[in-house]
């Protein structure tokens, strides 16, 4: 007997049902059964990236189905929270439409906002409202530990800048970078792996610093020359290639030519 599958009309409640399907210990599927929260989350975090991939291409058939797989990680949550009697995927979507209205009082109350920057404003307020009112202790409690590194140290810093602990320009941040850069030089030159890792960690985090002051996204900035690398490398193989050699067999002094060269023809240097 085959089975019926849910209707494909655009309704969230056929996503809903194919979860609740998914999950049921009768028919459901064995894989998604054995599933819970922290084994579904790195599969949730992962669609997140592949979101920023599709925008970053600026690829809109594959925003839309990435949109549509990072939706279902959702609902996967949500499913779950169910079956624990915890809370439903309208607890979800009311918990956050309230947020909204919450958080916009120019648009659904009767506050007044001329520009975007008190709009910023406006919104950390009502964060550091909502965190007192859950009783957070510290300025930094709820900033998520699973955030990639750059991106929470950018956040560690935005919130204690907020009450005033920040350098007060970009010059500043870089006068700290030649200091720590020259505390990892020192930690090199000592061969002690675990002041280097200290060392280099506190690079990263004043690096992070500097991209907050400069208004510069870091990880969209490291996703970038990544592509840029990746553009110039895959050119040097390409030109291998054509000479019918093997990468391996190349030297570093022709790799760098075709690296300058790869640079010249990179219209997005």
């Amino acid at each position: 007997m085959t089975k019926e599958a849910p209707s494909t009309t655009s309704n969230i409640n056929n996503l809903l049902e194919v979860m609740a399907k998914l999950r049921s210990p009768e028919g459901g599927c064995p894989w998604d059964l054995e599933q819970d929260y922290r084994t579904i989350a790195p599969y949730t975090i992962e669609e997140a990236y592949e979101v920023a991939d599709a925008i970053e291409k600026d690829d809109m058939a594959a925003l839309k189905d990435e949109l549509g797989d990072l939706l279902f990680q959702a609902v996967f949550h949500a499913q779950m929270a169910k079956e624990a009697g915890l809370f439903t995927f309208d607890d979800v979507v009311n918990a956050i439409t309230d947020k909204m209205i919450r958080r916009h009082p120019h648009v659904f109350g009767d506050a007044e906002m001329r520009d975007a920057e008190q709009q910023t404003d406006a919104w950390e307020q009502q964060k550091t409202e909502e965190r007192a009112a859950k009783g957070h202790v510290s300025l930094l409690d709820d900033v998520p530990a699973g955030l990639p590194g750059l991106t929470r140290a950018v956040k560690l810093q935005k919130r204690a800048a907020s009450v005033g602990f920040d350098w007060t320009n970009a010059k500043d941040v870089l006068a700290k970078i030649s200091e720590e850069t020259a505390e990892l030089t020192e930690a090199v030159a000592l061969e002690d792996p675990d002041k280097i890792e200290d060392e280099f960690g506190d690079l990263l985090f004043v690096l992070a610093n500097l991209s907050r002051h400069l208004k510069v996204d870091p990880e969209a900035a490291l996703r970038r020359t990544n592509e840029k690398f990746l553009r110039r490398f895959q050119h040097i193989e390409k030109q291998v290639a054509h000479s019918d050699r093997e990468l391996g067999s190349v030297s570093l002094d022709e790799m760098e030519d075709l690296w300058r060269e790869a640079k010249k023809t990179d219209r997005r240097t």
